[in-house]
This record gives structure tokens, sequence and C-alpha cells, in this order.
């Protein structure tokens, strides 16, 4: 006989799968049924069964066949039935044993670090609450009925409009809604352009950045090529016979530094030579504190550049969303990577981000964070220059973390002995490409966004503590 499932809305409230099989008739199967519900424990002692009527109708049998194995169950001891109160799993002395289940192992406990310093990540206690719940609702109450069918592969038109505006003025990107497309990330992106074929390498690559971007990257079976860096950034003339070069021109990630004006336009003069293309990942662009943020490569020539952006230091990492702005030959192709029933980003996160930039709230946001994290980098340079002069704060004022550069050989005694203190941060030399021919120096990279603001005054004053003694060269009148 056919599994069943009771579903009456005279009955607990709830559905309950009764397998109505094995030998003998509808009454002996579904008494097995009942007793086996009980034994394990999915209908619990005093748990009012359906009347006679609605289980039969539930599972297609007869009025009678409900009523002969209730009084069988009764009989047994199984149910209890009393009038006014209905046909009811009678209460046992002893709850009955579940059915043996795999023991669940608890998490183990993790002691984390006392003091977080890791990059990547922004204060996410400082996370707009009340605003995104606000753009939430709104996003909801809007939204039109067709949002809660099949998706566009390119992203909800809304978000997409909203970018173009907000990108536009904020980064100097030149492009149109339908360029943009949605994604969940910088990583998505690299999946999608690389993983699904539309771009090919060799790919040159900045000597110092994400290991866990080169791994994606090398999963597609993409090869990667350092290009050496400098205080202006990189070496762009080194370029040869790549078909792409990947940069993070506004804030070199790690080393801190904006790619020179006239790199930036030696990189479209070598992308347009050789019909090359530059991906720009724009991680941080709107986060600049000593000056205005540099606007994005990609508006000095949008069909050689493929812009790259998303929430993860702005909002959250939390807040699955990015964006490409794609040269238009290419965003065709990218959508039929996509497919059509792709695992797509939330569609009312979408509709939420559209209404949080439009609204104005994702300007406040950005605009507050920038003071926060202006007087962190700005606390930490003093700190340092009090406690740890010796040791240098390199790159421009931007971003969420900075690199302290140390004397030479001195890195990974610095590591060990911060997380002696209880401190989480990178060596510089983590994040250099395997293949790269020199470092740039022995650092540390400090994520001065990542602590909450009550924890963030203790995290500077271990890591001062940690730091090397000045040598005798380096000693300071």
């Amino acid at each position: 006989m056919a599994n069943s499932w009771v579903n009456s809305a005279e009955r607990i409230g709830s559905d309950l799968h009764l397998e109505m099989s094995g030998p003998g008739g509808r009454r002996t199967a579904l008494i097995r049924a009942l007793r086996e519900a009980v034994r394990d424990g999915r209908l619990a002692p005093g748990t009012r069964l359906p009347p006679y009527r609605s289980l039969a109708a539930d599972l297609g049998v007869a009025r009678n066949t409900v009523a002969d194995a209730y009084a069988e169950l009764v009989a047994e001891g199984w149910l209890t039935a009393r009038q006014g109160s209905g046909t009811r799993v009678a209460e046992r002395a002893e709850p009955l044993r579940p059915a043996a289940r795999v023991p669940k192992r608890a998490p183990p406990r993790v002691r984390g670090p006392r003091h977080n310093l890791l990059q990547g990540t922004p204060d996410v206690s400082a996370f707009p609450r009340a605003a995104w719940l606000a753009s939430y609702r709104r996003a909801l109450q809007q939204a039109p009925n067709e949002v809660f069918g099949p998706g566009d592969p390119a992203g909800r038109a809304e978000l997409r409009e909203a970018l173009g505006e907000y990108l536009a003025r904020a980064r100097g990107v030149r492009t149109e809604p339908g360029r943009i497309v949605i994604c969940s990330g910088f990583a998505h992106a690299l999946r999608l352009l690389f993983g699904g074929g539309v771009l090919r390498g060799p790919l040159a690559v900045e000597a110092y950045g994400l290991g866990f971007h080169r791994e994606i990257l090398a999963d597609a079976g993409v090869r990667t090529v350092p290009l050496p860096l400098d205080e202006h950034g990189a070496q762009v003339d080194r370029l040869g016979r790549e078909r792409a070069v990947l940069l993070t021109p506004a804030h070199q990630f790690p080393t801190g530094g904006p790619l020179h004006p006239a790199r930036r336009a030696a990189v479209i003069d070598w992308a347009r030579a050789r019909n090359g293309l530059v991906l720009e990942d724009d991680y941080d662009g709107e986060f600049r504190y000593d000056r205005r943020p540099v606007g994005a490569v990609q508006g000095l020539d949008p069909e050689r550049v493929i812009h790259i952006g998303s929430v993860s230091k702005s909002l959250s990492p939390a807040v699955r969303l990015g964006w490409m702005v794609l040269p238009a030959r290419y965003v065709e192709d990218v959508l039929a990577v996509k497919g059509e029933r792709e695992a797509w980003v939330s569609v009312l996160d979408q509709l939420s981000l559209a209404d949080f930039i439009v609204s104005g709230s994702y300007d406040r946001h950005v605009r507050r964070m920038r003071q926060r994290y202006r007087s962190r980098r700005d606390r930490l340079v003093a700190a340092l220059a009090e406690h740890a002069p010796q040791v240098e704060v390199t790159g421009v004022a931007a971003g969420l973390h900075a690199v302290l550069r140390l004397p030479p050989g001195t890195e990974a005694s610095a590591v060990k002995a911060a997380a002696w203190q209880g401190i989480a941060l990178d060596g510089l030399a983590a994040f250099r490409h395997p293949d790269a021919d020199m470092a740039v120096s022995d650092g540390l990279v400090v994520g001065y966004a990542t602590p909450s603001e009550h924890a963030y005054g203790p995290a500077v004053e271990a890591l001062c503590g940690a730091l090397p003694p000045p040598s005798t060269g380096d000693a300071r009148p």
C-alpha cells in the first residue's frame, strides 16, 4: 500500500506521515502505522488524534476501518478514548523511547583570539539594522507579484538601475543597467567569468593578493602571472602576452597604494593595443580618507574594463550581493553561464539594496563608516608613533586595513608574537604570489575595521606590545 500523509486541519495542526504498508488489510496496516508513530515519538503522549471521518478521508479508507483500528489500540493501551475528549495517545509512566538516532555531536569549542585584527571584514556591529529593515519592508510591500516567480539572471532591474546611478556618481563608472549583472560577490564573478569559459588565461595579477582568488582561478585552469609592485602600484609595463590583467587600482590589496595615474592610462593603452581586458576589483573604493576617492579605471574605457564590486566591505559579507559592469560584448556570454535556473542572489535582498541606495541610506552609512575607519586608522598611527616608532604604516589612508612595515627578517617572529598575545592578524608574506620574483618587504596586515568599537582600543594596545623592539639602528632621539 502507498504511504499516506495525514493533514486534516482538525487534528494537531501539522502533517503526519503514516506508512500504510506490510502484510494484512488496511485495518492491520493502519494499526501498525499508528503504533510506529507512537513508538518513535512522532505521536507524543497526550496528542489528540483526528476524528474517524477526517482520518478516513485523509487516508482514503472506510470510516469503520479507522474506528476499528482506534478501538484495537485503545484495548492494547496505546490510545485512550473519553467522551468529549476524543481519542488521544495514552499517557505512560515512562515516555516511549524514540527511534534510535545518531547522537548529535556537540560542536567543538574553538577558543578564538582575544583580539581579531584580521583583514577583510568590516565592523559587523555597525551594520545599519534599522535602515536595512526599513528598506526591506518597503521593498516587500511594494514588490509586484512577479517578483516571487522565476527571476532574471541579470538581476532585478530596480537594483541595476540604482547601481548604475550610484556607480556613475560615486565611482565615475560609465555604464547603463543593461550592462550590469548581479552576482554574490567577487569570488562568484571570477567563477562566472573564468569557470564558465567566458574568459581564458593566462591572466596577469598583482604579485600580492588574496590566495583564495588565485585558487578559484587555478581550479578553472587559469594560469596567473604575477606583476611586480612598487610604490606606484603594479608595474603594468611588464605586461606581455596575457589576455587580461586583474588589478586593485583604487587601493592595492594588500600593500595599500593606488595605481599611479600614468599606469592607469598605460594599462588601458595595453588593453587597446593587445585586444586585452582589465578586470578592476573595486573592493573598498569608497573608503579614502586623505582626499576624495579615486575614480574607477573603467571610466577610461568601458569596453576594455570589467568593473567588479560588492557590499562585503561597505555593509557586510553576510549580504551576498555584488555586481559586474561588463563591456557590451560579454553580457550575453555571462548570462548564458548563469543560466535560467542559476542559484541567484535573493530577489528580496536585491530589492532591499535598491531601496537602500535610492533612499540615500547607503550613502549615509558609507559616510558614517568612512569617519569611523578614518578615526581608527589615525588611532593606530598615533599609537605606533608613541609605542613602536620603529614601525611604519605604509600605503595611503584608505580602506579597512593597514600594512605595518617591519625591519627585514622580523615578520615571522612578529606574527608568532602576536599570536602568543592572542592577536589574530596576517603577515604580508601570506598574500604573496608563489611565482613572484621578490618580496616587497616584511610587514603585518592589520584589519583595523574588524573589531567592534569597544574592542578596538585594547586590540591596538596589545598589538603595540607584541611588535618587535627597535634595533640599535632604528632608535630615534
